[in-house]
């Protein structure tokens, strides 16, 4: 068994905070005292209320993303710093720092390039019953289309490995990143791990950042992007299908009518369905094209990630000492 103090494990927490001056301090010291020597970083997006001072005052190094949303803060993060382990948690005191052993212990035991805390407790995210349904039927919706191999797509408790972290092109902005993540795994056909964690409640005066709707909405539209770029055979397969039945509904009565009577009277009627047969047939070639690049381009995503650093071998005991001490900080922006 290999000695962890010889092969120093370097890890880096990552808190995107927009308004979090309640709870910032906290989770700050909660991770300090979680995992000492470990870098923490508060990525502040705009707040206006002081999360930043909060945290630099609880002993983060803090820098600011100017463009607003979550995705566009997660992208810089994973652009700015380099580590071995990353930790991704939310600001607001809802996922407890003391967990954060256990999913990098995991990350290492398993060899897993992604972790994910799935949340025990999601239906009591802050009374917020919208958000809840949101999740089972967005989680429902996720492993029909992409696969099953995440029941919790929407958790922001997370630990990455540097070759995940270096290979995600992060180009969502806002609250529907988590589901990128969870795509960008199924992809790679990257080793991944879930462990049940508890997920706790925000505190009185702190709200969630989440609309219901038009966060839903965004994330609906992810959805359709990413089954677009990473799944085109089904994607314009099912268009391709309603065309045909469209075609197919315009159809029929005016062949029924020829075999009746010989005659085609409604000429227009069959014009139109033979139209919507010759577009069925287009979508349905452009998807087969489209299936044949997505498949080169996956590969390329692949044998990138293959090439990045992974995990050092032979470390069986992860966080039996305390971990390496951090390196350079990050410059505000």
């Amino acid at each position: 068994m290999s000695d962890s103090s010889q092969l120093p494990l370097d890890v880096a927490v990552l808190l995107p905070c927009y308004n979090e001056a309640q709870t910032i301090g906290a989770v700050v010291s909660g991770f300090r005292e979680a995992l000492p020597g470990a870098r923490i970083y508060v990525y502040d997006n705009n707040s206006t209320d002081g999360t930043a001072l909060r945290a630099l005052l609880a002993g983060a190094t803090v820098a600011r993303e100017r463009r607003q949303g979550k995705g566009n803060v997660v992208r810089r993060m994973f652009s700015d710093i380099d580590a071995d382990v990353y930790i991704m948690a939310d600001g607001d005191g809802t996922y407890a720092p003391q967990d954060a052993r256990q999913l990098i212990d995991t990350l290492i035991s398993e060899r897993a390039d992604m972790v994910v805390g799935t949340r025990r407790g999601v239906r009591a995210d802050a009374g917020r019953q919208g958000h809840a349904f949101g999740n089972r039927i967005f989680n429902r919706l996720y492993r029909t289309l992409f696969g099953t191999d995440f029941t919790d797509i929407f958790s922001g408790y997370r630990a990455f490995s540097r070759r995940f972290a270096k290979s995600f092109p992060a180009m969502s902005a806002g609250f529907e990143i988590e589901t990128e993540m969870s795509v960008h795994a199924s992809r790679l056909r990257a080793p991944i791990h879930e462990i049940e964690l508890d997920y706790g409640r925000r505190p009185e005066g702190s709200h969630s950042k989440l609309s219901t709707f038009r966060d839903g909405g965004k994330i609906l539209w992810m959805f359709a992007m990413l089954m677009k770029e990473t799944r085109p055979f089904t994607f314009f397969g099912a268009f391709s299908g309603l065309f045909m039945l469209a075609s197919f509904v315009f159809m029929a009565p005016v062949l029924v009518e020829y075999f009746e009577t010989g005659l085609v009277q409604r000429l227009p009627t069959w014009v139109l369905s033979m139209a919507l047969m010759m577009i069925s047939f287009l979508v349905f070639s452009a998807g087969l094209i489209l299936d044949s690049l997505a498949r080169a381009r996956n590969e390329q995503l692949r044998m990138h990630y293959m090439t990045l650093p992974k995990l050092p071998a032979g470390l069986t005991a992860p966080l039996a000492t305390p971990l390496a001490e951090g390196a350079a900080s990050v410059d505000a922006a």
